[in-house]
C-alpha cells in the first residue's frame, strides 16, 4: 500500500473501532447497569424474606409459648433487636460496612423484640463478579470486533487499491501515449527546419501527430467533463462518419490500413460532438490494432452502424470488460484504456445497444443499434 492507501486504511479502522468501542462501552454499561439494579432487587428481596421469616418464628415462639429456634443461612447474619435498644436503630434498607442491611420491624414486638436486623456480603461479592464478567465479555467482543474491522477495512481498500493501480497504470500509459506524439512532432519540426524545405512527409508526421494529441484531449474532456448539459439535436451520422474518416485518413494510411465505407442515410437525436466522438474511437481503435495492410469495413444505415476490422481480435472471455474504465485487452498498440468505456458511457446515455464480436488473430465487428 502507498501513503495514501495506509492512511485511508487506518482511518477507516481508527473511526470503525472507535465508534464500536463506544458502543461496546455504552452496551456493557447499560447491561452493568441492569444485572445491578437485578442483583439489587434480588438482594432486597433475600433480606426482607429472611427477615420475614425470623419475625414469623418470634411471633410463633410468643404465641404458642415455645422456645425460639432461629434459622442459619449460609452467608447471611441476623440480629434480633430488644425494645430498650429500639431507639438506637432506624427501619430501613442501607448499605454499611460492606454489608447490605435490612432493619425490619415485622416482630412487632413479640418477645419484646422491637426489631430484626438482617445482613449480608453476598452482594458485593456477586457484584465483583458481574463487573469481571461483563469487563471480560466486552473485551472478547471488542477483540472480535476489532478482526472484523481488519477483515472489512483490508474488504474496503481493495477496490480503492484497485482504482489506484489503474490510475498510476492510466498516468503512466497517457504519459507514453502523449509522449509518442509530442517525439514525433519535434522530430518533424526539428527535419524541416533543418532542410528548409516542408515536404508532404513532414507535414503528414506532424498532422498525425497533432491528431493523435487531439483524439486523447477529446477524450480526457469527456471524462472530465461529460455532465455538462448541451442540447441534443438531430444528426445526420452520414456526414459524421465521413469527417472521421477523413480525419483519420492520413493516419490509416500512413499503417497501410484501407477503409471502406458504405453509407445511406441515418440520423439519430444526439449531441454532435458526441456522435463525433463516438465513432472516432471507434475507428480509432479499429486502426490501432488493425494489422498493417489489412481492411476496415464500415456501414450504416437506419438504425445500425458497424465497423469491422481485421486486426489482433479479443478473446471471447474478455468481452465483458472492454467497456471498464482503464480496461485494456491487448498491449500491442498502447491506449490508455478509456476509449470502449467512452463508447459505452455515449451508447448507455442514447440509449444505443452496443453488440461485440471478435475471433483472436482475425478481428473484431462492433454493432450499434439505435
Amino acid at each position: 500500500m502507498n501513503d495514501l492507501e495506509k492512511h485511508s486504511f487506518y482511518s477507516f479502522l481508527a473511526i470503525y473501532l472507535i465508534s464500536s468501542l463506544f458502543f461496546v462501552l455504552l452496551s456493557s454499561f447499560w447491561y452493568y447497569s441492569s444485572l445491578k439494579s437485578s442483583l439489587e432487587s434480588e438482594t432486597y428481596y433475600e433480606l426482607t424474606h429472611l427477615a420475614d421469616s425470623i419475625s414469623g418464628k418470634v411471633i410463633n415462639a410468643q404465641m404458642k409459648g415455645i422456645s425460639l429456634s432461629l434459622p442459619n443461612e449460609e452467608g447471611y447474619g441476623y440480629m434480633l433487636v430488644p425494645l430498650h435498644k429500639k431507639e438506637a436503630y432506624t427501619v430501613g434498607y442501607f448499605e454499611k460496612n460492606g454489608y447490605k442491611v435490612l432493619v425490619s420491624s415485622s416482630p412487632q414486638e413479640h418477645l419484646n423484640i422491637a426489631y430484626v436486623i438482617v445482613k449480608t456480603q453476598l452482594y458485593f461479592k456477586e457484584l465483583e463478579k458481574l463487573k469481571s464478567d461483563v469487563i471480560t465479555r466486552a473485551g472478547l467482543v471488542f477483540l472480535a470486533i476489532f478482526f472484523i474491522s481488519f477483515i472489512l477495512a483490508k474488504l474496503f481498500m481493495r477496490p480503492v487499491h484497485k482504482r489506484i493501480e489503474q490510475i498510476e497504470e492510466f498516468i503512466q500509459d497517457v504519459s507514453h501515449e502523449l509522449n509518442t506524439p509530442i517525439t514525433a512532432l519535434k522530430m518533424s519540426a526539428s527535419r524541416a527546419i533543418k532542410k528548409e524545405v516542408y515536404d508532404k512527409k513532414i507535414l503528414t508526421n506532424i498532422s498525425i501527430s497533432t491528431k493523435q494529441l487531439e483524439t486523447i484531449y477529446n477524450s480526457l474532456t469527456y471524462l472530465n467533463f461529460s455532465d455538462k448539459q448541451e442540447e441534443s439535436t438531430e444528426v445526420a451520422l452520414g456526414d459524421v462518419v465521413n469527417r472521421v474518416v477523413k480525419y483519420y485518413s492520413e493516419l490509416s494510411n500512413a499503417k497501410g490500413v484501407e477503409v471502406k465505407i458504405d453509407i445511406h442515410e441515418a440520423s439519430l437525436n444526439i449531441i454532435e460532438s458526441r456522435a463525433e466522438l463516438l465513432i472516432s474511437n471507434l475507428l480509432s481503435n479499429a486502426i490501432k490494432y488493425s494489422m498493417p495492410e489489412s481492411t476496415i469495413r464500415i456501414s450504416l444505415k437506419e438504425g445500425l452502424f458497424v465497423i469491422k476490422d481485421e486486426g489482433v481480435g479479443i478473446a471471447s472471455e474478455k468481452l465483458d470488460a472492454i467497456f471498464e474504465l482503464y480496461s485494456r485487452d491487448s498491449q500491442i498498440a498502447g491506449g490508455f484504456g478509456v476509449g470502449l468505456n467512452i463508447v459505452k458511457q455515449i451508447c448507455d446515455t442514447y440509449k444505443i445497444k452496443v453488440k461485440v464480436s471478435s475471433v483472436l488473430g482475425e478481428g473484431s465487428e462492433f454493432r450499434l443499434l439505435f
